[in-house]
């Protein structure tokens, strides 16, 4: 929906003035400062100021453009000019970069919370794993609580019992 066509915003009064995308002048400002940040540029400026002293140093009056007489005027108003401009499209990237590095803390803060989380519960079930393997029975412990010479007993008597009820079983049927 058009923002003229939604009528649950109240109308404003017309602007006049430069209307303009900010995501796309912050990506300007920002190619712009990872281009005057480097060494490269610094030392293209260089050789371009340089060049323009000499130009204007060496050369004869009349084919000199900022003369050296006046104090290079044009060169300190570019440089200036540049400066002006610079600062703020630096400045306005910078702001960028510290809202984007704002939302990654928030991001690695909460994976941090989460992954926290993820290792209290795995240390609670290792725990609790090694607690229901406390009380499970060994090799061990059978070999001691199962001596072969009680159950040997124990299986003469259950074979003497029966043995006795089959008698009884037999004496009872030929009667």
């Amino acid at each position: 929906m058009k923002r003229k066509e939604d009528l649950a915003i109240p109308r404003q009064r017309r602007r006049f003035g430069v209307h303009y995308d900010n995501d796309a002048f912050g990506q300007f400002s920002e190619s712009i400062a990872r281009t005057l940040g480097t060494a490269r540029f610094l030392v293209w400026q260089s050789f371009l100021i340089i060049a323009w002293i000499i130009y204007n140093f060496v050369l004869p009056e009349s084919w000199q453009f900022d003369p050296w007489s006046r104090g290079l005027v044009l060169l300190t108003l570019v440089l200036s000019l540049q400066a002006s401009y610079a600062a703020p499209l630096i400045l306005l990237a910078q702001n960028r970069q510290e809202g984007r590095d704002r939302t990654q803390a928030e991001v690695d803060r909460r994976v941090a919370e989460r992954t926290q989380a993820d290792t209290e519960f795995l240390a609670r079930e290792i725990a609790s794993v090694r607690v229901s393997l406390t009380d499970m029975v060994t090799t061990q412990d059978l070999r001691d609580h199962l001596d072969a010479e009680e159950i040997t007993a124990a299986l003469t008597r259950l074979a003497d019992v029966v043995e006795s009820l089959s008698s009884r079983l037999e004496r009872i049927e030929k009667r």
